[in-house]
């Protein structure tokens, strides 16, 4: 009994061994086969950077950088590289404008004039009967117009928000006016988010940028993500596989596009939301809202958030963004703790990212993927 007891002990941990580098040859040969894949993509559609991380079970498994930050740059990517996440910023303002809702700084269906100081929305015909709220803002029904920012070039003067919300000089997009009952339907508005941007400024009573920093993006260990505009390191866009001069454009319009981060970061930003939709007590907003957050307004949209299939059990969320010279995508599933991030510098229209994401899902035998 007792030799054989001993057998027993040598035998199992040779059998270990065996087992866990059976295991750490499978996903050595799994981030090889994702690394030749998305290199083979950057290498068709001339993209010179990418940042990317995969989730699974709540946790980051995989970051990584390739290429390098610039087309006639020699510096290499890596995960701590910030890339503009454009529209994704949107998603990342919902999440704090939220808090603030839970603190009883905001409302989500009040007229956004009540907590509005330092500007207001112009009342019209089309606000009669119904105001601009929180709620439409967040879905993209609010009745604001402004679809998109183009941004300002290296050099080109740079307008405040209230120069951006009234359409004046140096802005370079109309003023931000409501141009259609409000809820009544579904309109892409980035503008929307510039009356966002003020009103969270106006409520938290602090600059948007710090405000975020303090609601989301420190709570969060966002540690490399910034809605700061004046960088000294990042990665420069390219458009048709030219540089843009001097590397990026500005985005004053910060809440609608103007995050700068890393797909590590937009990682962490999901696996937050994921913690909230378990209800856990750390979680940055209650359960209940984040549901909320995550259930449809109209259309396929949430508060800050596209929402795939019908189950709100268990949603699959997504979010993509696209400034002058980068793109990113972001798509996550709270109940099973999966989610991918790919970021770019550089505009593509081949949905590379999508196609990337769609392979890694699949390596990574992640359910609910959204794009077949």
């Amino acid at each position: 009994m007792h030799n054989h007891a001993i057998r027993k002990r040598r035998l199992k941990a040779p059998f270990i061994l065996c087992a866990s580098l059976l295991v750490l040859c499978i996903g050595t040969a799994q981030a090889d086969d994702i690394d030749d894949l998305v290199k083979a993509h950057m290498r068709e559609h001339r993209i010179p950077g990418l940042s990317l991380a995969v989730v699974s079970k709540g946790a980051i498994v995989r970051e990584g950088g390739f290429g390098t930050t610039g087309s006639t740059a020699q510096t290499a990517v890596t995960p701590a590289t910030l890339f503009q996440s454009a529209s994704i910023s949107k998603a990342v303002a919902a999440l704090g404008a939220l808090r603030l809702v839970e603190a009883g700084k905001l409302q989500l269906d009040t007229n956004v004039n009540r907590t509005l100081r330092t500007w207001q929305v112009p009342d019209n015909e089309f606000t009669r009967d119904s105001k601009v709220t929180l709620r439409g803002i967040l879905s993209n029904s609010s009745g604001l117009g402004v679809p998109s920012f183009p941004g300002y070039a290296a050099g080109a003067p740079v307008p405040t928000l209230q120069q951006v919300l009234d359409g004046k000089a140096p802005a370079n997009t109309a003023a931000v006016r409501v141009e259609y009952v409000p809820r009544s339907e579904w309109r892409y508005s980035g503008g929307g988010h510039a009356v966002l941007q003020q009103l969270m400024s106006d409520a938290g009573g602090q600059p948007f940028e710090r405000l975020m920093h303090d609601l989301v993006l420190a709570p969060l260990e966002m540690k490399h993500s910034t809605f700061e505009q004046t960088l000294p390191l990042a990665a420069a866009g390219h458009v048709d596989g030219q540089p843009l001069p001097n590397g990026r454009h500005t985005y004053p319009e910060l809440a609608a596009a103007g995050l700068w981060t890393t797909a590590p970061d937009l990682a962490r930003f999901a696996i937050g939301l994921q913690h909230a939709f378990a209800g856990r007590p750390d979680a940055l907003i209650s359960q209940q809202m984040t549901k909320e957050m995550m259930s449809r307004q109209i259309r396929s949209e949430g508060l800050g958030l596209f929402v795939m299939g019908t189950d709100n059990r268990a949603p699959s969320l997504w979010y993509a963004g696209r400034n002058r010279g980068f793109d990113a995508f972001l798509w996550f599933a709270p109940g099973s703790g999966d989610g991918i991030v790919i970021m770019i510098n550089a505009n593509d229209n081949d949905e590379t990212l999508k196609n990337i994401a769609r392979s890694i899902a699949a390596r990574y035998q992640m359910t609910g993927f959204p794009f077949p």
